[in-house]
């Protein structure tokens, strides 16, 4: 991240020789989200002095090269409509580049570690690469084993229904590999059985890319440099569910909720919010749109979130969700217009993101005897969406990026079945299931 000229005469932020709490948490993904959400409400437990975070980045060294020489310390900029709020947060005690397995095994081992955090992406959990970040996480844990330290938490908090056992699913089926392998990790799997817990999450925060604007805000009104502000809305939400062997901060005193059954809260998060983000994603960039404060303010996309938003309700009874209140609150945060939430950064992997937003929901009203039409659309703005780009040559991010370009090469109704397949199989086989979304396309473009 590029640093302004006018900041460059102005101290550092730094913790001046202070040392930060102990590092008892151990987060993969350093990110803008896990920053302005795991972190901030780490900041606000009640016994946030006992409570420090080893945060390790995913595919690039750079942010944890910029927090290390501020000391872990940044600042998060609470962007309301009425005004800007900065806040130093400080419960960062290290950030290290996620190559450094030697350091990641050593604080994975270190008995005072009690909880891994993730924030990994989607597409991630999918992934058994040697050298992927739960890869990674299961080498650590045999470390963890091998030292006798005994055992912890690990927490997903990416956007994945289930995610607490998404990932329990993923980690054991990698400790298999491993199982008999080099460094006699027979046993592996059953020992993480048997010590490591997965804890289920819904998140929800709002964090756009940080600009070069926003450092200079931070400096100017702040009187420090800061290299790596984190800006977001004033809300945050988090649900968590599951058991922490070896403790945890008092996150509930910042707001967090802890709950026995987390899916009818992920679901409400997952279809509501995100769901709504896909739909102006696609839709709001087909239309000219660059922010979902933009699009959410153009009646055909706001149109298409409500209609989406009637199917799922149906499918959300529980009355300690209460969706009106919530989908009221959304708009209320959609529409914040000095929150710059670009659609290009939410429409990346779209094949993921609508298994888990459009299908569930286009599911669930078939098997009720209803069309399904407003998530069909979902799905059809987004195929418009991937044939532009690769009409025009334009980059986008999909971990199935080689089949998207091959199937939106195909013309009319098969480009519509291909591209339907990628995201669903099941719903792909349905001749009338792809008639309904292959209707669609279109009905979300520039007028």
């Amino acid at each position: 991240m590029t640093t302004s000229p006018t900041t460059t005469d102005i101290p550092l932020l730094t913790r001046k020789g202070t040392p930060g709490p102990p590092a008892r948490i151990v987060h993969l993904g350093l990110g803008a989200f896990h920053r302005s959400h795991q972190v901030w409400y780490t900041e606000h437990a009640g016994d946030a002095p006992e409570w420090g975070i080893a945060s390790f980045t995913g595919r690039r060294p750079d942010a944890a090269l910029t927090l290390a020489a501020q000391d872990g310390l940044f600042t998060l900029v609470e962007r309301g409509p009425e005004g800007d709020r900065f806040e130093v947060i400080g419960a960062i005690t290290e950030a290290v580049d996620g190559a450094d397995t030697d350091r990641l095994n050593e604080l994975l081992a270190a008995p005072s570690t009690a909880i891994v955090t993730l924030t990994v992406t989607e597409a991630v959990y999918e992934k058994r690469e040697a050298d992927s970040p739960l890869a990674r996480l299961v080498r650590g844990l045999a470390a963890r084993r091998d030292a006798g330290t005994g055992p912890l938490a690990v927490v997903s908090c990416d956007n994945v229904a289930g995610n607490g056992e998404v990932a329990r699913r993923a980690v054991l089926a990698i400790a298999e590999e491993h199982d008999g392998g080099p460094g006699d990790r027979a046993g592996l799997a059953e020992w993480i059985r048997a010590n490591v817990s997965f804890v289920g999450t819904s998140v929800d925060r709002i964090t756009p890319r940080t600009t070069a604007e926003d450092i200079a805000e931070v400096a100017a009104k702040c009187g420090y440099r800061d290299d790596s502000p984190v800006v977001a809305e004033p809300f945050a939400n988090w649900i968590l569910s599951g058991s922490f062997p070896a403790g945890r901060p008092r996150w509930e005193d910042a707001g967090a909720q802890f709950v026995d059954e987390i899916e009818p809260f992920e679901n409400r998060k997952l279809w509501l919010l995100n769901g709504a983000h896909s739909i102006m994603a696609y839709a709001g960039q087909l239309r000219g749109h660059e922010t979902v404060a933009e699009a959410v303010d153009d009646p055909a996309c706001r149109d298409a979130v409500e209609a989406y938003w009637e199917e799922a309700a149906r499918h959300l009874t529980l009355p300690e969700l209460d969706v009106p209140a919530y989908r009221e609150a959304l708009l209320e945060r959609f529409s914040n217009p000095r929150i710059a939430h670009h659609l290009a950064q939410i429409a990346a992997d779209g094949t993921t993101k609508l298994r888990m937003r459009a299908v569930p929901v286009f599911t669930a009203e078939l098997a009720a005897g209803r069309s399904g039409v407003a998530a069909a659309r979902m799905i059809a703005a987004w195929i418009d969406f991937v044939s532009v780009a690769v009409a025009r040559g334009d980059d986008f991010q999909d971990p199935q990026k080689d089949d998207v370009v091959a199937a939106a090469g195909l013309e009319g109704r098969e480009r519509t079945q291909a591209l339907t397949e990628l995201v669903s199989p099941q719903l792909a086989s349905d001749p009338i299931v792809v008639s309904r979304i292959d209707s669609l396309r279109g009905t979300l473009g520039v007028e």
